[in-house]
């Protein structure tokens, strides 16, 4: 006879009817698109009357997932940026000449006075007075290499030092340029990826092209503008000294010093040391918070190297001031009043609520390594066109609706058991979907198309075993439980043979392929799930109601 435990039936219902509440979300997708983005800007601190009403579109105790919707069926902004990997190495370059500096100057009995020299960006050049102690000078340099971080530059070390005539010339060694520009690229590709996630968009596409370029899509963003906007925001931030200010940009400021303009004092110039004290790469935390004022400011934590560096220039410069500096522009200059230590501090300037929670998120989404050139840059509608997608729908309605129509005709009853279970496949597909996050593309689609067809087969297999097994005259509940359980390894068979392939898609393939390769995996397992357990679920409380002594399949 037909069992099926109180349980198990809880279980299955209990399991159909989370998935469906999971997809639900996606018959009302604008207003829940609202609403999530309304609550990722209350989270981020634009707490307003109209965000509110915004988030109260969609009630909160609802799952509120949604499928994500691929640049070919939403559209979205495309860039193809090219790092430009030789700025790290000025800035390293740049970096090196207090290290040098300080090395040298207990030995100037032997090497005389030494100052910085004009040079090309990607060299440190250093003047003697004394040419005759040019190889201790080499010699003390050298001891400021290090090892080079890479499998490939295995016993290279980072730095080589040379002599040209009474100058000091220091690079970065080759093996060292290549494990620079490896750690360049991951660096962007990560920070790109973190800035585009903390504003809320969706499923960004942020793929490495080549040598030096990175290829970045991103679905439902307004405009490749608005994109540019978010990435091209640099948010370097550092801590320098000040040598003194200016009213005019054209003094002159010396070697190793730089004129920046003020950014809350017009027409007012500060004349820095260019290598900073602390970077921002050192920072470990940014928060949006008020001065003692109330004014909008950002609390800022650096980590133990970075906090060590500003307890200690602190404490050795009190009195002085010591200039913050932005993207090239200096946003305060406060002098040092005491020691700061534990590496902490807070950034005060005109900035609105609005500035310095996006200066927050830039500041902990960490400074781009170098600067980029958009070589590629523009808005996308649908890739197939509108025409396209339109046909795409109509095409899946035509064959689902076929499915379910043949199935009806072929099996009667039983037929639109399938039926039933084949509409909750659909939604239990997108619930998952919707769990996971997924991007559903074109491709994807087509593997839910393919997946409706995998879920009657499954359906066919048994019923035609039902049939045979009427035939050799059982009764009606040992026909169905024969069916089930013999053409079980069939179905089990088949789509497992199928979900291998749908693995490898994922592995070996990208973009589309990939897609497809997700929604049939996923629409294989809702699949069998219904055919096994909700068809004959269906079919079991059916006959448990009406007891008939014959059947038709």
């Amino acid at each position: 006879m037909l069992q099926f435990d109180l349980w198990k039936r809880v279980l299955i219902w209990a399991v159909v009817l989370l998935g469906l509440v999971l997809a639900l979300p996606n018959g009302f997708y604008s207003r829940v698109e609202q609403h999530n983005d309304a609550n990722a800007a209350i989270a981020a601190g634009f707490d307003t009357e109209q965000n509110r009403e915004i988030a109260a579109l969609w009630p909160d105790f609802m799952p509120s997932g949604l499928v994500n919707l691929g640049l070919d069926l939403r559209g979205g902004a495309h860039l193809l940026a090219e790092v430009r990997v030789e700025d790290v190495y000025a800035a390293r370059i740049e970096a090196l000449w207090p290290d040098v500096r300080d090395v040298l100057r207990p030995e100037r009995e032997v090497v005389g006075t030494i100052r910085l020299q004009p040079s090309e960006p990607d060299v440190l050049r250093v003047r003697l007075s004394q040419p005759d102690g040019m190889a201790r000078a080499v010699e003390l340099v050298r001891g400021l290499a290090r090892p080079v971080v890479s499998l490939t530059g295995a016993g290279a070390t980072d730095l080589e030092v040379s002599s040209d005539g009474a100058d000091l010339l220091v690079r970065l060694s080759e093996a060292e340029r290549t494990a620079t520009d490896e750690r360049t690229m991951q660096q962007s590709l990560e920070i790109i990826r973190r800035r585009i996630d903390e504003v809320g968009t969706r499923e960004p596409t942020i793929q490495r092209q080549g040598f030096n370029r990175i290829l970045i899509q991103v679905p439902g963003i307004g405009s490749a503008a608005e994109l540019k906007e978010i990435i091209g925001t640099t948010a370097q931030l550092t801590f320098q000294p000040v040598v003194g200010r200016t009213s005019s940009a054209d003094d002159l400021p010396g070697v190793g010093n730089e004129i920046l303009p003020s950014l809350d004092e017009e027409g007012v110039f500060y004349i820095l040391e260019q290598a900073p004290v602390v970077t921002g790469e050192e920072l470990v935390d940014a928060q949006p918070s008020f001065d003692q004022n109330g004014r909008p400011a950002v609390n800022f934590r650096f980590n133990p190297t970075g906090a060590r560096k500003f307890g200690d220039y602190t404490a050795d410069n009190i009195g002085n001031p010591f200039a913050i500096v932005l993207d090239d522009e200096v946003i305060s200059a406060p002098v040092i009043q005491s020691h700061i230590p534990g590496g902490s501090g807070i950034i005060t300037g005109r900035f609105t609520v609005e500035e310095s929670t996006q200066l927050a998120v830039l500041l902990r989404a960490g400074a781009l390594p170098a600067g980029m050139d958009f070589l590629e840059e523009r808005t996308i509608g649908p890739e197939l066109g509108q025409d396209s997608i339109d046909a795409g729908k109509v095409a899946t309605a035509v064959a689902f609706v076929a499915v379910l129509v043949f199935m009806g005709l072929s099996y009667g009853l039983f037929g639109l058991f399938a039926n039933i279970a084949l509409i909750i496949n659909i939604g239990l597909i997108f619930g998952l979907l919707s769990l996971i996050g997924a991007t559903l593309t074109l491709p994807g689609i087509a593997g839910i198309v393919l997946t409706v067809g995998m879920a009657v087969d499954a359906n066919v297999l048994v019923f035609e075993r039902i049939r045979e097994e009427l035939r050799t005259a059982r009764g009606p509940a040992r026909a169905i439980e024969l069916g089930y359980e013999k053409a079980l390894s069939a179905i089990v068979d088949a789509n497992i043979t199928t979900f291998i392939t749908a693995v490898i898609l994922y592995v070996m393939g990208s973009g589309p392929v990939r897609g497809f390769a997700i929604t049939l995996g996923l629409g294989i397992l809702t699949s069998v799930f219904t055919a096994i357990f909700v068809t004959r679920l269906l079919i079991v409380l059916w006959f448990e109601r009406r007891r008939p002594k014959t059947i038709e399949v």
